[in-house]
């Protein structure tokens, strides 16, 4: 059974640095472009940050240079270091699986874990 667990949440001031780490079992993780993307009360998920299996990494335009996505397919992790966060960043954050090649179910997501930046 296909699994991913996400951690590293947590409750942190303006300014402050967290990392997300989301591990995966039971895939083969090198066929999946994973993701991060993170969802407040009322609004939409959002996607915050992608990387496929080659390591080309995308973002949503309010983390560029504060966010870095990376991954590690020998450990079947993916990792978010998240730097100068912001009250805005507060959000349940998903680890997210695509498959690249076809195949059913098209995607996985985790639990969520928590960020609330406030001072």
């Amino acid at each position: 059974q296909v699994r991913l667990v996400e951690s590293g949440g947590g409750s942190v001031q303006p300014g402050e640095s967290l990392r997300l780490s989301c591990a995966g079992s039971d895939l083969t993780f090198g066929t999946y472009t994973m993701a991060w993307f993170r969802q407040t009360p009322g609004k939409q998920r959002e996607e915050v940050a992608t990387i496929d299996n080659d390591g080309k990494a995308n973002y949503t335009d309010s983390v560029k240079g504060r966010f870095t996505i990376s991954r590690d397919d020998t450990r079947q992790t993916v990792s978010l270091q998240m730097n100068g966060l912001q009250p805005e960043d507060t959000g349940t954050y998903y680890c997210y699986a695509r498959r690249l090649y076809g195949g059913s179910p098209p995607y996985y997501w985790g639990q969520g874990t928590q960020v609330t930046v406030s001072s």
